[in-house]
């Protein structure tokens, strides 16, 4: 037996349980892996308010982790005992001590880089590379509108933008966050809470509006993305921290012939040498560093209903992980 957060209910932060559950050994194609941190994101707050829609009930959340590994199953070539190996994206399952992965979904974390870091920055790390390079394809003098850009998707999207020599500008809640941003090469900063965004955007394209709109917030910000576009522009809808945006009809778009899409990290990485060129790409801008990972909030394991409670409530910057019990924060 070993430790993991469950959820019986959908609901709050309460919902996670942590509690006894039996794993079994890798059967075919499977290694099992003791975590050494797993990531936070808040995809775990949207499948545990029941967003998105778990598979079964109960189940334990988490997208992202890295671990050593602790057996291989039968027919397993490229992994062995001692490995330390992450991975990001399905199977859901990785606030626990130990889970059971495909062979095929994890990939090999070099030693330049903390497995700390890794659990951090896996998830957000290969969303902002697909969004960046294959979502919309951001070059050198394109000006790129990030909310949420203190977050952690938007801190890479802010420093692997300004690194590949695009304008950025960035929406944050709070005069702290703005600090954070500038720090990470925002180049306008637009504090949402003190300005309106739109009209700031307008003033700082001298009324052309951006080639490329990344948004993680949602119902707050959709509209308002959508007035920010030059004619052809893309808006890219990855996220929903505030809600779920309202429905907008497809004439909506043709004002400017505007494109919309809302991807999956999992439809971007689905074969095994996406997953690796991706996740690779990640690891080689931290070692680089191209990109900075701020790991700024620990929590035990067992503690995750306080990290989520924490997230919700903005109370956190950058990165957040969880730390199994026992292996030390």
């Amino acid at each position: 037996m070993v430790k993991a957060i469950r959820v019986h209910e959908l609901g709050g932060p309460e919902v996670l349980k942590w509690e006894d559950v039996e794993i079994g050994d890798p059967n075919d194609g499977e290694i099992k892996v003791r975590n050494k941190a797993i990531g936070i994101n808040f995809i775990d707050v949207y499948y545990r308010k029941g967003v998105y829609k778990a598979a079964a009930i109960p189940f334990t959340p988490g997208m992202e982790a890295v671990g050593v590994v602790a057996a291989v199953g039968p027919g397993v070539m490229n992994q062995q005992v001692g490995d330390v190996v992450a991975y990001a994206g399905d199977p859901m399952g990785a606030y626990a001590e130990e889970q059971i992965l495909p062979a095929d979904k994890v990939v090999p974390v070099p030693s330049s880089v903390d497995p700390t870091v890794a659990a951090s920055v896996m998830l957000k790390g290969m969303t902002a590379q697909f969004l960046l390079h294959r979502c919309f394809k951001v070059e050198s003098g394109h000006t790129v509108l990030v909310h949420a850009v203190a977050g952690g998707v938007g801190s890479l999207l802010c420093q692997w933008g300004n690194a590949l020599g695009a304008i950025i500008i960035g929406t944050v809640s709070t005069d702290e966050k703005a600090a954070q941003a500038k720090e990470d090469g925002c180049h306008h900063v637009i504090v949402t809470k003190q300005e309106n965004f739109v009209d700031r955007v307008a003033d700082i394209t001298s009324g052309q509006g951006v080639e490329v709109v990344y948004d993680s917030v949602g119902k707050d910000t959709f509209e308002g993305s959508l007035a920010c576009l030059k004619t052809r522009g893309h808006i890219v809808s990855f996220g929903q921290s505030s809600g779920t945006p309202d429905p907008v009809p497809v004439s909506a778009l043709a004002a400017k012939s505007l494109f919309l899409t809302r991807p999956s990290l999992v439809h971007y990485t689905a074969k095994r040498d996406e997953l690796l060129e991706t996740a690779g790409e990640v690891f080689e801008n931290i070692a680089s560093g191209v990109l900075r990972v701020r790991v700024n909030h620990k929590y035990p394991l067992s503690q995750a209903a306080q990290a989520h409670l924490d997230i919700e409530n903005r109370k956190t910057t950058g990165s957040v992980v969880l730390i199994p019990d026992g292996v030390g924060l």
